[in-house]
């Protein structure tokens, strides 16, 4: 991972390119509007700043690329020729991570057959139960927050998750940075 203020600066440029593109595009735009624009060229700028090495990255760029958008445009301008690759890139590792994932599933449920059950006290086996649910549940609610978790595996999700995490408190330390700085230009 590039050092946070490397980071930091890589997304602003590409930031700024991307609200140009979109202020540019669209004079007379609505609130609404205006707050899709701005999360959307955010969000495609962070994913370009990482150079499509994050599984998150790539999933967010081809979403937003997808035929038929409006925002393929935007994600062209701030990414540059290199948004294609990154788009390719996308498709083959979902599908290659949805095949392994088949794949060891039913490697699982081969052995599951194997192993022998142990006997246990019924409060152990009823607490390890509601423990497994538990995690189930939360990977799963995990999967949908991170852009293109749900092609993920327990261990990539967790690496993604933190990756994803280091780069949204990037990209608000850089908002934060341009709103006061905005704000004492428009004091004086």
């Amino acid at each position: 991972m590039s050092p946070p203020s490397s980071l930091k600066q890589e997304f602003l440029k590409k930031w700024i390119t991307g609200l140009q593109r979109c202020s540019s595009s669209k004079k007379n735009m609505s609130i609404l509007e205006r707050k899709k624009a701005i999360k959307l060229s955010a969000d495609i700028a962070m994913a370009c700043a990482r150079n499509g090495t994050t599984f998150w990255s790539r999933a967010l760029i081809a979403n937003a690329s997808k035929d038929g958008s409006d925002d393929k445009h935007l994600v062209e301008k701030i990414s540059g020729p290199e948004s294609e690759r990154l788009i390719m890139t996308k498709v083959l590792t979902g599908a290659l991570s949805c095949n392994k994932r088949i794949r060891s599933k039913k490697i699982l449920k081969r052995s599951c057959g194997i192993r022998r059950t142990r006997k246990c006290a019924p409060q152990v086996a009823l607490a390890t139960s509601i423990a497994r649910r538990l995690v189930k549940k939360r990977t799963q609610v995990l999967k949908s927050l991170i852009p293109g978790g749900e092609f993920m595996n327990e261990v990539s999700l967790i690496e993604e998750t933190l990756d994803y995490i280091r780069s949204l408190r990037a990209q608000i330390d850089v908002m934060r940075s341009l709103a006061s700085v905005s704000g004492l230009v428009n004091h004086n």
